[in-house]
């Protein structure tokens, strides 16, 4: 091969690179057209060893034993670690029980192989303070791991945080049975986690079940991730009242007027929604500033179980903007993604991209009021709640009902698209003249183009 050849095609390799480099740039770009930060891209874990000092709690005299409840003895170790300047405050091998525990500055969970967290099942073991719950900021009881206002929060290893939820599922059941307008404030439940006010946070590893509430509620905080995390709540045989009950509104992870969040790798399997996106509820829910916006969201590369909607927008939503569901399994989910529309609230959904989707659910999309204790006022100026810049693209399910929209004079459907889509779907509702400029491309159902 003589000199000049080999320069030519050299420089051909060098073009080649530069220009995959370049289009490979141009795709990390938020729907929306803004470019996803560099931080989205570092999918690294926290290395626990450099956290700090490693205090197990069994060295400061917290007993290995499921049946003991150990609040205070646990959160003197969290204290301790604080005062001392921070460190890891390591769960070893065993069980531990507790009520509802503080981490403060400077200090971490780390959860050995074997070792289990352990909620206790009386709600009287929960400290009950103003928090945030269902849209709204209110007294309420504290969850097992509570975190605010801290700056690099890490919960990690191969353990478990185990929300120990069946006397609370149970009793939700009978009272919803006796009230069947028991909501779910008064059935008085804790969440397992709830992280507030926070930035640069990350759950890596752990394993998330059995809560009695909401399993992971996050509020205000930016820079969040979940890596690899295993998250579980049983969707049926919880309650003799009826063996088809699973543990109510365990939602997988809670997402309240938060700002880039990358959720990667995680399987999730719950008696409710997966991933949801809040941020207040209300006809007056725009003026009130406990309230607020998500964005820049990306869930990628995880696992759905049976959950009701894999990705959530509402019920207490405001303005949700930039979220990405992509390159996800779908397994018996009821819903892939869910826009709740709330006639009391107004609503801005925009810019979700839903890509690379495999498997098999009911529906795969879902645009519906939403009335559950929805309590609307007069308002003159409410704003007509909109949904616009939905894309859909490389869809591969299987449905009963793949396109489950609704008209309503309260809300507004514009510029959705659906590319490259091979979907089975029994339903056969696709009906693009029910959203404005709704663009249509390589979308294929029950092997007939669509347009």
């Amino acid at each position: 091969m003589n000199f000049r050849l080999i320069i030519t095609l050299s420089l051909a390799l060098v073009c080649t690179a530069s220009f995959a480099k370049k289009k490979k740039e141009v795709q990390q770009l938020f729907p929306d057209g803004t470019p996803i930060p560099a931080w989205f891209s570092d999918t690294a874990k926290v290395d626990v060893d450099k956290l700090g000092k490693r205090y197990v709690v069994t060295d400061y005299g917290v007993k290995n034993d499921s049946n003991l409840l150990q609040t205070e003895q646990i959160q003197a170790v969290i204290d301790r670690a604080a005062t001392d300047g921070g460190g890891v405050v390591v769960i070893p091998q065993g069980t531990f029980l507790s009520g509802s525990i503080f981490f403060k500055q400077g200090t971490h969970l780390y959860l050995e192989k074997g070792g289990r967290l352990k909620g206790s099942d009386r709600i009287r073991n929960f400290r009950l303070q103003t928090t945030r719950m269902e849209g709204q900021t209110l007294k309420y009881f504290s969850a097992l791991v509570n975190a605010d206002g801290i700056d690099g929060f890490t919960i990690a290893g191969h353990g478990t945080i185990d929300g120990n939820g069946r006397n609370y599922w149970e009793e939700f059941w009978i009272r919803r049975q006796y009230n069947r307008q028991c909501t779910n404030l008064e059935a008085m439940r804790p969440r397992l986690v709830y992280i507030s006010n926070c930035r640069n946070v990350t759950v890596q590893d752990v394993r998330l079940i059995n809560s009695p509430f909401w399993t992971n509620h996050i509020y205000k905080t930016e820079n969040l991730r979940y890596l690899d995390c295993y998250i579980y709540a049983p969707t049926s045989g919880v309650t003799p009242v009826d063996p088809k009950r699973g543990a109510p509104s365990s939602d997988a992870i809670d997402l309240d007027v938060c700002k880039n969040v990358l959720i990667r790798g995680c399987y999730m399997s719950v008696c409710d929604d997966a991933v949801v996106l809040k941020g207040g509820k209300g006809t007056w829910a725009d003026k009130d500033t406990t309230n607020g916006p998500c964005s820049n969201i990306i869930i990628e590369d995880c696992t759905y179980g049976k959950v009701h909607g894999c990705l959530t927008l509402g019920s207490e939503s405001l303005h949700d903007r930039n979220v990405i569901l992509r390159r996800c399994t779908v397994t018996d989910a009821n819903r892939v993604l869910w826009l709740k529309m709330r006639p009391d609230t107004p609503q801005h959904y925009e810019y979700v991209a839903v890509e690379d989707i495999s498997g098999d659910c009911n529906s795969f999309l879902v645009v519906r009021p939403w009335t559950q204790f929805f309590k609307p006022e007069q308002r003159d100026d409410m704003p007509l709640s909109t949904c616009n810049n939905i894309s859909f693209k490389n869809i591969r399910v299987k449905s009963k009902n793949f396109f489950d929209v609704g008209k309503s004079d309260k809300y507004r459907l514009t510029d959705f698209s659906f590319t490259d889509c091979e979907i089975e779907d029994t339903k056969k509702a696709f009906d693009s003249s029910l959203i404005e400029n709704c663009t249509v491309k390589n979308l294929v159902i029950n092997g007939e183009a669509k347009k």
